[in-house]
């Protein structure tokens, strides 16, 4: 994207700040946070940064193309008060859609989840049926509902992607998430300091890891293409807990075993594993995934080395 004016909401966050520095060198930028996970601190000099709500009014909506970044982003903020989780993720969402649809943009691109599908061993398109079972779910599913209403009924193009399992590690924006960044992050930091990171079971649950880098071209592209409806982000290859532990031990040169804990999330609502199909998005866009496992895991552990 070039000389387009954005604005990027939850963007002094991980993926938002990720985005929001990228889309800076060629674009005009402007972030709004509201400093819970995020911090003016991840952004560039060439971002403009106000500490802002999703549910302010007089948002800074008159631009080109709103990516909607802003959320509370676990099944843990969601159960600790699911009102205002309701409040963020939803009203929110409506809140910034509707200040951009009346300023006269009709382009949105917002973060939705993975989480949706449960537990899916096989590449997951975006059409299967889906159950939603924690508040968080709710709140991403309402998003999409909102989005689809939005279109229908205004013209408007929102794409809905839906990120399995981003990482970056702690020598970026993801730091600032602490015990809520990716498991890879903590896992780096605490092997890196001769911690024994702490996994839930036996360890042999599985994620569709997938770089920030990857994200963020990604969601430029459902940008630039104009992508209506919803769309799965992530690599379509599942690695397991253990594994991730064993590669970061051998980037490391480290023999740190993990202990292994019961899980404190319920079974009915855990998911034990997620694998994305992104041949819908490969399809409109010719996005593919670039960074594969091994090469994250050791840009990850670049901090320690």
């Amino acid at each position: 994207m070039q000389n387009h004016k954005i604005l990027v909401t939850g963007g002094g966050g991980f993926i938002g700040s990720n985005l929001a520095n990228h889309l800076a060198t060629n674009n005009d930028v402007h972030v709004i946070d509201n400093g819970y996970l995020g911090t003016p601190d991840n952004l560039q000099a060439n971002v403009t940064y106000s500490e802002q709500s999703v549910l302010d009014d007089e948002l800074p909506t008159n631009v080109d193309v709103v990516f909607h970044l802003a959320a509370l982003s676990s099944y843990a903020m969601h159960e600790e008060n699911p009102q205002r989780g309701a409040r963020v993720n939803i009203e929110g969402f409506v809140n910034v859609v509707e200040q951009a649809r009346q300023d006269g943009c009709d382009t949105v691109v917002y973060a939705s989840t993975s989480s949706i599908y449960g537990s899916r061993t096989k590449p997951t398109p975006e059409d299967v049926e889906v159950t939603v079972n924690t508040g968080y779910e709710a709140s991403k599913m309402a998003r999409e509902q909102y989005a689809e209403y939005f279109s229908n009924h205004y013209g408007m193009s929102l794409a809905g992607l839906r990120y399995f399992s981003v990482y970056q590690g702690y020598g970026g924006a993801e730091e600032h998430k602490q015990e809520y960044a990716n498991i890879i992050a903590q896992f780096a930091d605490d092997i890196a300091n001769d911690r024994s990171p702490k996994l839930y079971g036996d360890g042999e649950q599985t994620r569709d890891f997938t770089h920030v880098s990857d994200i963020v071209r990604g969601t430029e592209l459902a940008a630039e293409n104009d992508l209506d409806g919803v769309y799965n982000l992530g690599t379509g290859v599942r690695h397991s807990f253990n594994t991730v532990v064993g590669l970061i031990n051998s980037e490391l040169g480290k023999e740190i075993e993990p202990t292994y804990i019961e899980n404190p999330i319920p079974p009915q609502v855990y998911v034990h594993d997620t694998c994305a199909d992104c041949s819908k998005i490969k399809r409109e866009t010719d996005w593919t995934p670039e960074i594969e496992l091994e090469e994250g895991i050791t840009m990850v552990c670049e901090k320690y080395n």
